[in-house]
């Protein structure tokens, strides 16, 4: 039996409501114009109303509808600001919270999986749930051993909850489009399917986590917690208290705004280095600030949660990024250009001019030109209604790039890491991570490898 709100018939439902309530509204929105309301103001308030049903429903459903809320909502800064408070709302609420499974689910689940004693594993079971996801509740415990732990239980049929949602959205996605501008929708809910699979599997989440754990233990920056026991639909690990950044964003200072940035940033290009694994769930609900970093209690720290989706690159972040980045700060348009093509960025059957795809990349990369960057809403903006407006040259020329797969979910972690440091307002000094981190940013040095080849 599934709880994840109710029956497969009751879902489909309630999202294939979803565009019969575009449709309404912009039939509201058209009846507004013809006695004289101006096309903006009623286009706003259209675009408002859509938002706040949209993630109601996403939120309440949970499943696929809930994770396809989780990725758009990192993407709420590219918004008008005076469109973006009810998504902001809407948003925050969906990253931190969802209604409950029921308690005696919670337990069926625990029994089946962890035994008919399970309770003895406990000194203390808290049966309302500590946070919701996607696929899966928390419940804050106690481990027999005394250790404080989260115990991570996934919603019954919660992959056939996940798969249904995701089918039907994408079957209205083109209707969704203008909700985020400059973002296709679309493969964006084509790659949330294909991570299906390994993010129901606890097991692969377990690994990716403890390998996360065992790289960044006594790291002075980044807290990732130890595992303590896996079973299929059950998780186990070690419980981390925190100010959650979807509260950073809110409310936070804006010392602890940049802290978190840099860190955000940081762990974004050295996990891969480090562990050979991208972190590719970047929304806020999956992150927090604890207090006693390097400069003592006084300093912040990033928590890092939810290993259930990654990417698996045994080299790190492919060299082909930080060289193309490099080439493009440099004004290498040619080199930029034969590189793009060679990785299947541009495809054999068209032809640009280098220079045009060079000033297209440019103010993409304006974080990186900088020694510190500010990232904010409105560059974000800018940025969005650049390549969104079909009367800019940046549009004309996006639409004829190409994503090659291995791109796609880098891609997309990094576009979503921008959105969380555009929603703190950090400023972030990402050269300096760029640097340190990313596989060819920084040449060669000749006599490395001299060094190196004298060493062989």
């Amino acid at each position: 039996m599934s709880d994840l709100p109710r029956k497969a018939v009751t879902r489909t439902a309630k999202l294939a409501a979803l565009p019969l309530g575009i449709a309404g509204r912009a039939t509201w929105g058209f009846g507004k114009r013809i006695v004289g309301e101006s096309a903006e103001l009623v286009g706003r308030e259209l675009q408002q109303r859509t938002a706040e049903q949209l993630f109601k429903v996403l939120g309440e459903l949970k499943g696929g509808a809930m994770k396809f809320g989780q990725a758009l909502s990192v993407f709420e800064s590219a918004l008008p600001e005076e469109v973006a408070g009810p998504y902001r709302a809407a948003l925050t609420k969906l990253q931190e919270a969802a209604p409950p499974m029921p308690t005696r689910t919670v337990h069926a689940v625990l029994e089946e999986r962890l035994g008919a004693g399970w309770q003895e594993l406990f000194l203390e079971f808290e049966d309302k749930p500590a946070a919701a996801a996607s696929i899966g509740q928390v419940h804050r415990a106690v481990w027999h051993d005394g250790r404080e732990v989260a115990v991570k239980v996934q919603y019954p049929g919660a992959g056939e909850a996940l798969l249904s949602d995701l089918n039907q959205l994408s079957r209205f996605s083109r209707l969704l489009g203008p909700l985020i501008p400059g973002m296709d929708i679309k493969p964006l809910i084509a790659e949330l399917k294909d991570r299906v699979s390994e993010e129901l599997d606890y097991d692969l989440e377990a690994q990716a986590q403890q390998a996360h754990a065992e790289e960044f233990t006594d790291d002075p920056d980044v807290v990732v917690p130890q595992v303590v026991h896996q079973s299929d639909q059950v998780l186990v690990t070690e419980w981390i208290d925190g100010v959650p950044l979807s509260e950073i964003i809110s409310d936070g200072t804006q010392e602890q705004r940049d802290r978190a940035g840099q860190l955000l940033a940081r762990f974004l290009f050295s996990g891969p280095a480090r562990t050979g694994l991208l972190h590719a769930d970047p929304h806020p609900g999956n992150f927090r600030l604890l207090p006693g970093g390097p400069e003592g209690e006084d300093d912040w720290r990033l928590g890092v949660l939810d290993f259930g989706t990654v990417d698996r690159l045994p080299g790190g972040l492919p060299a082909t990024i930080g060289e193309s980045l490099r080439m493009t700060l440099d004004g290498e348009a040619e080199a930029v250009y034969e590189l793009l093509c060679a990785e299947g960025f541009v495809k054999e059957t068209i032809e640009l001019d280098p220079e045009a795809v060079l000033d297209y990349l440019l103010p993409i990369i304006e974080p990186a030109q900088v020694e510190e960057f500010t990232f904010t809403r409105g560059w974000m903006r800018s940025q969005a209604a650049r390549v969104a407006d079909p009367r800019s040259p940046a549009y004309q020329l996006g639409k004829q790039l190409n994503l090659p797969p291995a791109y796609l979910l880098i891609h997309r972690v990094t576009l979503s890491t921008i959105g969380v440091l555009c929603q703190l307002g950090a400023a972030v000094r990402l050269r300096e991570e760029l640097e340190e981190w990313l596989p060819g940013f920084v040449p060669e040095d000749p006599a490395d490898g001299d060094e190196s080849a004298a060493e062989a």
